[in-house]
Order: structure tokens, then sequence, then C-alpha cells
């Protein structure tokens, strides 16, 4: 069961027979009985009924936060998963993910910055309960357990709801001792199930698109057909024959209008009866030809910003020139869109009150409620969240300019503010609506000494930032350099040598946004690829050089050899691929966790085939192992899609992709079997929702060059520079 939880409602039912415990204004463990701590945040609810409530901080949108985080408490509670109610917060800076600072799910930071978190608050709930028992029948608690709801020891029983109150009385241990690992039941559990999937599956899980409120309106947006583009008038006279059409508004700025109606049918056939005129002065109409060349050429000239120099450029360039092995790259990644299964939607309703309620799969709550109170005029306090399952985000829904929330907001301004108004993106809405991965180009060129040891390498990189402009670019863009846009590349793990790493911004063509695993989708390519390459060049096994240039004794080079090998074993790499089969591989470190991936393709009728991926992953402690294999298929799945065959292109500046018939992702009969190993790991858990993302489509590429040397691998997706999948 799955519901979102009102502040209003907490406190209620802290004073009737609750045991609450959470986070005071300190960040301190503390009881939520008022008065007793002023300004508290809860994690964990017990009732006197016996029902365990806890109150997920991070949304679900198929990565398994719903059940992660309760299988936390769960544990150190020794209590039944299944039975555990799960509520989604509400907007508070208490929730915020704390390596953000910031309510916001992303960067697969969920149970990492959760699990000592969540753990200690179902442990200290453990202790003081078993404390109220003991002093209730006079024993000492060192002699008591508790175990599925139920308090035994000294001959007698009870079941936690009879202690609530008397628990609510103690001091709260700040440190408490949590279980050691030998005891886990759940933790590491892979029989544990999800516990979201019976409503996915008899269809009572409620998403954003779900939400039907009472005389609510349907709205939708006339966007500009280019990255700047400002509307300078528009004709609605064709809509008014359509049943339903309210009205038609334009939005501040010329950017755009707003398309009212009494349902989702009558909004979209007013919105295509609406003509409309346009400013293009200022704005890109470059194609994507053009965008291509630009690029490239960014990359083959001076850097506008240094984000690595081991040694001055010319330093390494002489080191690269004079060994005895060189090989260069150029490669150019295009925009890609998120493509969400559920496309964008939101619903703002009036509370009654001068207030709203958000009705969203909201990602970024910090972001949504501040822009939505500034587009109303509201104080941010006025604003609530009511969080429901989101049909997958892969970023988008997590936008530091809360723009769909913002247009929702303008739309609910504009119907006159009495009604719900429920904002709807179509698919061709979502394809061509901006917030891109932006497009990349590099250039690489790496020297090898006579005994095929990488001793220089040399990296260029152009695209446009996706941090400057953001809350986050202070922290994140440090020297003109966006981190996100070099990571994979200036932090390899790799000894390469002498390392230069340059990068040169490029001018703004359409909006752009974190795309699942971020800056590591086009570097790993780049990277692995290229140290494919420089194996090729120098007779080596692919393999045998990475871990050759892997041997140092950080953590890093461990853990990436680590999965190395294990993927290596369980792909059967050390003996021969199947006649007419070949295998590629690959390995990456991102958001903290290690995976390497062996792909073994086909060719029949010049035509690959994927037929098995093979994929290690170290993640540190694997809370839930089936979530963590269903969340390595699926980056590798997204991953390999987009290497194949997708791409957002620009004509005269306007984007020329619609729907899945030219977007397409990767579908089941695309790809054979998926075979994934979990390394064993003591270290704290880390992400899992992109890190498979990265070495897949270097993979897929490796093991094309091994059947077809001629390939033309270096410029996405595949299918477009002429490979052709089965």
């Amino acid at each position: 069961m799955t519901v979102t939880l009102s502040r209003r409602r907490f406190l209620a039912s802290a004073t009737a027979g609750a045991f609450v415990i959470g986070a005071a204004p300190n960040g301190a463990l503390a009881f939520g009985a008022p008065p007793k701590v002023a300004g508290f945040t809860p994690f964990i609810r017990i009732d006197s009924d016996n029902r365990i409530t806890v109150i997920v901080k991070h949304f679900e949108m198929g990565q398994g936060t719903s059940t992660g985080l309760p299988a936390l408490v769960a544990e150190e509670l020794n209590a039944d998963l299944g039975a555990i109610i799960v509520e989604f917060a509400p907007v508070d800076p208490a929730y915020n993910n704390l390596l953000m600072g910031a309510q916001l799910t992303g960067g697969s930071t969920a149970m990492a910055n959760s699990y000592m978190q969540y753990r200690k608050a179902a442990a200290a709930a453990r202790d003081v309960l078993l404390e109220a028992a003991a002093q209730e029948w006079g024993v000492a608690a060192q002699g008591l357990a508790l175990d599925d709801g139920t308090i035994r020891g000294a001959g007698r029983s009870g079941e936690i709801g009879e202690f609530v109150e008397a628990a609510a009385r103690l001091d709260l241990p700040q440190e408490p001792v949590l279980k050691d690992p030998s005891q886990f039941r759940l933790i590491g559990n892979a029989s544990a199930r999800r516990k979201d999937t019976p409503s996915k599956v008899n269809g009572s899980a409620k998403f954003g698109m779900d939400v039907q409120l009472a005389d609510q309106i349907i709205a939708v947006m006339i966007r500009p057909p280019r990255l700047g583009a400002r509307l300078t008038s528009f004709d609605a006279s064709g809509a008014e024959a359509v049943r339903g059409f309210i009205g038609a508004r334009p939005r501040d700025g010329g950017n755009g209008v707003v398309v009212l109606a009494e349902d989702t049918w009558a909004a979209f056939q007013a919105r295509a009866a609406i003509t409309t005129e346009w400013d293009f002065s200022g704005t890109d109409g470059r194609s994507q030809d053009a965008i291509r060349a630009d690029m490239l050429n960014k990359v083959r000239t001076t850097p506008e910003f240094e984000a690595r120099a081991d040694k001055p450029r010319h330093e390494v360039a002489a080191t690269i020139d004079g060994a005895a092995n060189m090989v260069e790259g150029e490669y150019f990644f295009p925009s890609l869109a998120h493509a969400p299964m559920e496309p964008i939607n939101c619903t703002v309703e009036p509370d009654g009150k001068g207030g709203v309620v958000l009705h969203d799969g909201c990602q970024f709550p910090t972001q949504a409620q501040a822009l939505v109170a500034a587009t109303l005029g509201l104080d941010p306090a006025k604003v609530a969240i009511k969080t429901y399952y989101a049909g997958g985000s892969f970023g988008r829904r997590a936008n530091t300019d809360a723009d769909y929330q913002v247009e929702a907001a303008e739309a609910f301004q504009l119907s006159g503010g009495d009604r719900p108004v429920k904002l709807v993106h179509s698919r061709e809405d979502d394809i061509t609506g901006g917030y891109y991965r932006p497009a990349f180009a590099h250039r690489v060129q790496v020297g090898l000494d006579a005994e095929g040891r990488i001793v220089g390498w040399d990296h260029q990189l152009a695209g446009q930032s996706i941090i400057k402009g953001t809350p986050f670019e202070e922290a994140l863009a440090q020297g003109g350099v966006d981190a996100l846009s070099v990571e994979g590349v200036r932090d390899t793990g790799y000894a390469v040598g002498d390392m230069f790493v340059g990068l040169t911004d490029e001018e703004p063509l359409s909006k752009v946004l974190w795309w699942r695993s971020v800056g590591h989708s086009h570097t790993a390519y780049a990277m692995e690829t290229m140290m494919d390459k420089a194996a090729r060049a120098v007779g080596a096994d692919p393999v045998a050089f990475r871990l050759r240039h892997l041997a140092g004794d950080g953590a890093d080079q461990k853990r990436l050899s680590g999965v190395l090998k294990a993927a290596a074993e369980a792909s059967g790499w050390d003996t021969p691929a199947p006649e007419g089969r070949a295998r590629g591989v690959a390995v990456h470190k991102s958001f903290n966790s290690y995976v390497a991936e062996v792909v073994e393709v086909s060719q029949a009728n010049g035509a690959i085939r994927i037929e098995k991926v093979t994929c290690a992953v170290d993640c540190g402690v694997a809370v839930n192992p089936d979530i963590i294999r269903a969340q390595m298929e699926s980056g590798i799945g997204y991953g390999l899609g987009h290497v194949m065959r997708d791409a957002i292109t620009f004509a005269d500046g306007a984007v020329e992709q619609r729907n899945f018939p030219d977007y397409e992702p990767l579908r089941v009969s695309d790809i054979g079997e998926i075979d994934v190993v979990i390394v064993p790991s003591e270290e704290a858990p880390t992400g899992v929702g992109e890190p498979a993302v990265p070495p897949s489509g270097p993979a897929l590429a490796n093991a094309i060059a091994a059947l077809m040397p001629d390939a033309s691998l270096s410029a996405l997706p595949l299918e477009a520079h002429g490979i052709r999948f089965a």
C-alpha cells in the first residue's frame, strides 16, 4: 500500500496513539508527539494497532526506492516487509537528499544517502520499544527481542503497539547499535519482493497521469518551434468549433499559447486548429550537418577550458608524438531525449485557503515548490506537493527550471484559478520539447610505448553545459569547467601516463538537462572504444590490456579490476566465441559504482544481432539484489537502444523527431540474454539506476569492431552510420 503523507495528518496521528521517529530541525533523531519537538518531520510511524509506516523521501520512478528504504526499516525492526505501509514524503527540507542539499531524487543517490539515515531511525525505534517493554515488565532490555511485531522475553510477550506511548516518553538514542551484517534477513536477500509490484499489476497504483479531480480543466501548450522564437500572434477562431474548448491564452514573454479545454481530446483537437506566427530573429537556424561540423571544429582547436593538465598540453602532445605507437579518434554524439513511458504531466488544485496542491510524480520538490510559488505569487509554504508514482524519468522530471510544473501553474493562473488544471504533454510534446542530453564531440589522441603501455592521453571535448545557469553551478562548474561534461574522462581510473583534458562550451541550440548517466553517457563510449583501439594497435587482449592499466592499489583500480574479471569469467571471455560471433568489453565507474559489460554479437545477412550481455556490478552492499539486477538490465537496454538507433536532430533549428516511430526505444526482441553478476562487497551502497548505461554502448561497439574491423563506429547512432541491426 502506498499513499502520500500530509503534514497535518502526521501531526494528528502522532497525538492519537502513534509512535513516530524522524528528524528534528537540527537533524537529530527525535520523537514527533508535539509539543515535545517543534518542526519535527517523520520517517517512521508505529501505531497502537501495530501498523508500521515508512515515509519514503525519494519518489518512485521504477528504480525501487519504495521497496529499498522500507526494507532498511524492516531489517532493523525484524518486521515483515510486506506488511509495511509506504507513504511518499511531503515537501520539507528535512527530507533533503543528504548529498545534494535539496529534496531531490537523482544521481543514483537515493539508497546511498538514505542507507544509514533509515537504518538508524529504525534501530532507535527498536531500542526504545524494547526499553519500554522492559520497564513495564521489570526486566532488562538486553533479555528481550523484537520479531515480526512482537516483543518476547522473560516468559512474556506483547505486540509493539502496546508500548508506543511508553516508548515515546523515553530518551531516543542518537547512535543506536545497528544490526551486524551477519544477522541480515532482508538486506542482500534476493527473494525480497518489490512492494509496488502488486498495485502496478492490478492497476491500483496511481501515477500523475491518473489524477482526475472534480471539475478539472485540461491544459496543453503550443511551444516555440525553435529555442528563442517568440510568439507574435495567434488565431484561435478555428478552435471555437471544438466541443469542450474553453479558450486559448498567450504565455508571458511570447513563449507560446496555453490551450484550455474540458478534456484531453478537446484540448488536442483545439490546439491543432490554432494557427500561430513566430519571430525567429536571434534563433539558431542550423541543421544537423552544420552542428556536427561546428562541434568537431571546436575539438580540433585550442580548448576554452583546461579540465585536467598533468603537464602543459604541448608537453603531453610531444609525448604522444614521440611514442612508439599512436592511436586517435574523433566522435560525435547527438542530442538525446529522455522519452519516459509516462509523458510529462502535472495537476494544480486550489486548496480553498489561498494556496495550491501540486499533484505530480515529483522528482525535485524543492525547486518545484519554489518556482510554482514564484509563478503564482505565493509563499512557498502555500504550495503543497502530493507525490505519485512516475512512469520513468531518466532525468527529465528533475529539472532545475521546474518547467512543466511552472507551465501547469501558468495554465492554472490563466484559467482563473478557481478550478483544478491538469497539464498534459503528448508524446510529440515530449520528444520535441527540449531539455535534451546535449550533443558532444570528442577528439582523442593516445600514445603507447614499445611495451604497449599508454604514456600520454590528450582528450578534447565540446558540448553545451548542463550545469551552468542552474543552482548547482557554483559547486559543479569550477574554473569554467562543467564537471558533468568531463566526468568519466578527467577522473579515469586507468593509468594513462600524462593526461590533458580540454573542454569548449557549445552555443545553446536547445534546452539541455541531465540524461540517464549524464556525462558518462558519452565519455565512457569515447574512453572505452579508445582503449580497444589502443589494445588492437599493440596486439593485446582487450581485457588483459585494461587490467594492465588498472594495476594500481587505489580503490578505483581494485574495484574496476574486480568487475572486469567477474564479467570476463562469467561471459567465457577466455574461450573462443561461437562461429560467426564476437565479443566486446567495457568497464566504467559512475555514481561511485563499478560496472563491466561483455556484449556478444552475431552477424547474418549483413545485420548485427545482440545475442548476450554479461554484466558485473560492484555497488557496495546489495540491499535488494533483485532490484539491482532489474536496474542493470534496464540500464543496459536504455544505453544500447540509444547507441543503436536514437538521435535528436535539427533541421533549420527545429527538432525533426516527433514520436516513437522516429525515436524508437529498444524492444525486448532487439536483445538476447542478459546475465548480471553482483560482486559481493561490504562497502556502503552506491548507485544502481544509471551505472549500467555507460559501458553498454562501447561494449557493443567493441564487439562489432571485432566482427567488422572496417565498421564506422565513431558517430552515433550506429544505424545512421552504416550499421544494420537484426
